[in-house]
C-alpha cells in the first residue's frame, strides 16, 4: 500500500487543523497539502510545507529592479522576463518540502541533484516494508541501440513473462532472507527466540534496488525547476519522470505564473548553440543545409531537426 494506516491517521489529523497566519498561502496548494499522490505501484509524493508564492518572486525581483507596477498581468510579465533571461535569484525566495516514497534505484538517481535538504528513512533504525517495485509490462523495454542509458522496444511474450517472474520471485526471496537474518518479521515480531539475529544495518544489504525507501526533500523553487526540467523531460527515465510529472502539477497549483513561464521557456522552448543558430538562420534564408555542411555532429543535427520538427531531413 502507498501509505500506512498510521500515516493516514497523521494526514487526517494534520488536515483537520487550520490556523490563521500573516504569511502568504495558496488555496490551490492548501487543497492538497499533506495528501499523497500515488506514483508507480507503491510510491507517492505529497507536499508537507511551503514558503512563498508568485508574489514572493516578484517582491524579490523588485528589490533589484525597483517598485514598478503591481498589476497581476505585469507581475506575470516580470516573472516571464526573469525566466527568459535566467535571473534565478528571485525564484530562490520560495521553498517547498515534499515527502516522497520511491524505489531505491530512483532515489539514487534523484540524489544526484545536490541542491536540496534531504532526510531519508533509516534502515539501520527501522525494518523496511515488504514493498518492491515491479514495472508494468509496457515498461519492460529492451536496451536501446542508440541511447546507451535508455530503453528500446518493449519485451513481449515469454521473455517479458520471464522477467516479471524473476523480479517478483527474487524480490520476495530477498525479503524472506532479510527477515531470516534479522530474526524478525516485517511487523517486528521475533521469529526464533533462541537466536539473536543480524544487525539491521547489515541485514539491509541483501535487499535489491527495487525496494522502496522514503524521504523528506526540501528545495527552493529555482533548484526544483532545474530538477523538473531534466526529470520531467521525455528523455528521462520513466520511473523518475512520473514523480517529476506529479511535482510539476503541484508547482502549477503553487505558483501558476511561474509554472506558465517555466513551461513556455524551459519545457516548451529550446537552447541553440552558436552553430545551431547559424543553421536556423541559413534555413530561414532558404539555403539547403545538410548535416555534413552544417558544422554539427550527427547527434546534434538529429536533435536540432527534431526540435524544428524536421526530423525526416
Amino acid at each position: 500500500m502507498p501509505i500506512t494506516p498510521e500515516q493516514r491517521d497523521e494526514i487526517d489529523r494534520l488536515r483537520a487543523v487550520t490556523a490563521t497566519t500573516r504569511r502568504a498561502t495558496v488555496p490551490a496548494l492548501e487543497e492538497i497539502l499533506y495528501q499523497p499522490l500515488e506514483v508507480l505501484d507503491h510510491g507517492f509524493v505529497r507536499v508537507i510545507d511551503y514558503m512563498g508564492d508568485d508574489a514572493a518572486v516578484v517582491q524579490a525581483a523588485r528589490v533589484s529592479y525597483g517598485k514598478g507596477t503591481k498589476k497581476v498581468s505585469e507581475d506575470a510579465g516580470l516573472i516571464r522576463y526573469l525566466m527568459r533571461h535566467r535571473h534565478s535569484t528571485p525564484f530562490e525566495m520560495c521553498e517547498i518540502k515534499f515527502h516522497v516514497k520511491l524505489p531505491i534505484f530512483v532515489a539514487r538517481q534523484w540524489i544526484r541533484h545536490r541542491t536540496a535538504n534531504v532526510n531519508e528513512y533509516s534502515a539501520r533504525y527501522s525494518i523496511l516494508d515488504r514493498e518492491f517495485y515491479v514495472p508494468a509490462p509496457e515498461q519492460l523495454g529492451a536496451q536501446a541501440v542508440v541511447n546507451r542509458q535508455g530503453r528500446g522496444d518493449v519485451l513481449e511474450g515469454e521473455e517479458a513473462a520471464s522477467v516479471m517472474r524473476l523480479l517478483r520471485e527474487e524480490s520476495e526471496r530477498a525479503y524472506g532472507s532479510y527477515e531470516e537474518m534479522l530474526n524478525q518479521r516485517e511487523d517486528g515480531t521475533v521469529i526464533d527466540p533462541s537466536r539473536q539475529g543480524l544487525a539491521r544495518e547489515l541485514a539491509r544489504m541483501n535487499l535489491s534496488l527495487n525496494y522502496y525507501t522514503q524521504w523528506y526533500w526540501k528545495v527552493d523553487l529555482h533548484n526544483l525547476l532545474h530538477f523538473l526540467s531534466l526529470r520531467a523531460d521525455s528523455h528521462a527515465q520513466y520511473e523518475i519522470r512520473v514523480y517529476a510529472d506529479a511535482m510539476l502539477d503541484m508547482v502549477k497549483r503553487w505558483v501558476p505564473a511561474v509554472y506558465e513561464s517555466f513551461t513556455e521557456y524551459r519545457m516548451g522552448g529550446t537552447h541553440l548553440s552558436r552553430t545551431g543558430l547559424d543553421v536556423v538562420k541559413r534555413l530561414l534564408a532558404g539555403e539547403p543545409v545538410t548535416q555534413e555542411a552544417s558544422g554539427l555532429s550527427k547527434r546534434e543535427w538529429r536533435e536540432l531537426m527534431d526540435q524544428l520538427g524536421r526530423s525526416d531531413e
